[in-house]
């Protein structure tokens, strides 16, 4: 049987429409290529003077027995303290840590005198951070010894607004990233385009704190007044941002 003159029409008809299906792939696929780009991964750093300190301050004060022990270091603690808020240091910067009311271990009583050891059978002490700003940090310190504070430990210094050091430490990776990434552009013989994408990660030098005066070297309550706070400097605090940019190559 012969095809009808209307099956021929269809059948010319999907042949005709195939290869347009075909084309308009084709030109689909040129119309959105893969975009061209720079990855670059750039690390700077800031540095900032340190303009808050925290001072870690304490005693240890001892009794023949704990009421005796406890009498003791309640008058040490509270004329720490006073001597502090007399200072003008709010009551809000001096943050207590640990309270201990124990008897002494024989471990450290093997060396003193027998009259000493029954002196010091019991034990009370207490320890506090006093946060303020960087340029108090040696008179705090000088204050809480010259009050009867005998377990002084370090200070941590730090900034009073990290987010601005954070952010000038990552605008300077970005922009020495850009750099960079001009430079292979040129080397490319290409044009560097817009930025695509950036991604950074910051942190902030870890704390290494002032040697623990108080093991090294402990005034005692009764000093001369006219003793000069020790010649402490604040640190400076070094930020480090590490940024990874993708720029498009025109």
């Amino acid at each position: 049987m012969k095809p009808t003159r209307s099956c021929l029409l269809l059948a010319t008809t999907a042949l005709c429409l195939a290869p347009i299906r075909l084309s308009a792939q084709q030109q689909a696929f040129k119309q959105d290529p893969t975009p061209r780009s720079i990855s670059i991964t750039a690390t700077a750093r800031v540095s900032n003077g340190a303009d808050v300190a925290t001072v870690h301050i304490g005693y240890i004060a001892y009794g023949p027995d704990k009421d005796t022990a406890y009498a003791n270091g309640s008058q040490l603690s509270n004329s720490i303290i006073e001597a502090l808020k007399k200072a003008g240091i709010p009551a809000d910067s001096i943050e207590s840590q640990s309270e201990e009311i124990q008897a002494t271990q024989p471990y450290q009583l093997e060396k003193l005198s027998p009259t000493e050891k029954v002196a010091r059978a019991w034990q009370v002490s207490q320890q506090w951070t006093v946060r303020v700003s960087a340029a108090e940090g040696a008179r705090t310190l000088d204050l809480a010894t010259k009050s009867g504070a005998n377990q002084n430990g370090q200070i941590d210094w730090s900034l009073q607004d990290p987010n601005k050091a954070n952010a000038a430490a990552a605008t300077k990776a970005l922009q020495l990233a850009q750099s960079q990434a001009q430079a292979m552009a040129a080397g490319l013989n290409v044009h560097l385009g817009v930025l695509l994408n950036a991604s950074n990660s910051v942190e902030s030098e870890p704390v290494r704190p002032v040697a623990a005066v108080g093991r090294i070297f402990a005034m005692k309550a009764d000093a001369a007044p006219a003793t000069k706070p020790l010649a402490i400097n604040p640190r400076q605090i070094e930020t480090t941002a590490t940024v990874s940019a993708v720029f498009a190559i025109d």
